[in-house]
């Protein structure tokens, strides 16, 4: 067979399902290719994060999936716990997750929704093939069994990246004297989403650079809805000497999306040059 494999989400991304898709079908020995509008396939999949990227072009006889089609189906068990096919976007590192869904209910985000209470998902050793490991958890540190996994990743010497951020809010001194211990391919990344975050940033803060957390500039998402709040939060990150980085809001649904100021906030915030060493009452005059 011939299989087509579509990301419209074109971020330079890889998307985590399509590998898994990928390696599967080539396991049967089928022709494994992205998706071109001009060439005929026996069966064309198509899995996109974002709810606002388009799929033009795309036959209505594909296979949609993924919640940017607001689909909350998932893989098959055969095809969710294959390794992924790290070639099909040539990168040199590994990704998957050991954990999915979270106990928290924020109400911006959907991974409630979508994936329920936090649960075991898989072993590390499923999917790892390379030193260098892109971890996709939405909250890791959440259960014990995130936790062993991480006494194990740092056993294998392997060097990570928890990119939706670890949870300040349940450091503490054990969690921080085990991540010390970590190899981090990515500055650790926290998240001060509302103004009742802080302290636990800063709390977080202070624990992981007792423990010698490094490199110890981390990484903090901002979530940007009022444009007051989140200057405060930028303003207290970078106090810390953190890096923050400003996301504007916006709602499952695309019925709430970003605002021109609040993506000029977040440029600003996002442009460490400027943010560094112009104030945001000058740069909004701009």
């Amino acid at each position: 067979m011939n299989i087509g494999l579509h990301d419209p989400d074109n971020t330079n991304y890889p998307n985590l399902a399509l590998m898994k898709l990928s390696a599967w079908h080539k396991a049967k020995g089928d022709e494994v290719s992205f998706f071109n509008a001009c060439c005929e396939y026996d069966k064309i999949y198509s899995s996109k994060v974002f709810t606002w990227t388009t799929d033009f072009y795309l036959p209505q006889s594909a296979q949609k999936g993924g919640i940017g089609y607001r689909l909350f189906d998932t893989l098959s068990d055969e095809i969710e716990h294959i390794c992924p096919d790290y070639s099909l976007y040539g990168i040199d590192y590994s990704m998957g997750f050991l954990t999915r869904g979270c106990p928290n209910k924020c109400s911006w985000c959907i991974v409630p929704e979508k994936e329920g209470n936090i649960q075991y998902h898989a072993k590390i050793e499923e999917f790892v093939r390379h030193k260098n490991v892109v971890l996709m958890d939405p909250n890791v540190l959440a259960c014990d069994y995130g936790i062993q996994q991480i006494e194990k990743i740092i056993n294998l010497r392997l060097k990570v990246d928890f990119n939706q951020a670890l949870d300040a809010r349940v450091i503490d001194e054990g969690i921080a004297k085990r991540l010390s211990k970590v190899k981090w391919l990515h500055p650790v990344r926290l998240a001060c989403d509302s103004k009742g975050q802080m302290e636990v940033v800063q709390k977080a803060v202070t624990l992981l650079r007792w423990h010698n957390t490094r490199p110890a500039r981390y990484f903090v998402y901002i979530m940007v809805k009022d444009i007051e709040s989140a200057l405060e939060r930028a303003k207290f990150i970078k106090g810390l000497y953190c890096d923050p980085f400003a996301q504007p809001y916006r709602d499952f649904d695309n019925k709430i999306i970003p605002t021109e100021e609040q993506k000029r906030f977040s440029r600003w915030v996002n442009h460490k040059a400027i943010f560094n060493s112009v104030a945001w009452e000058d740069y909004k005059k701009f």
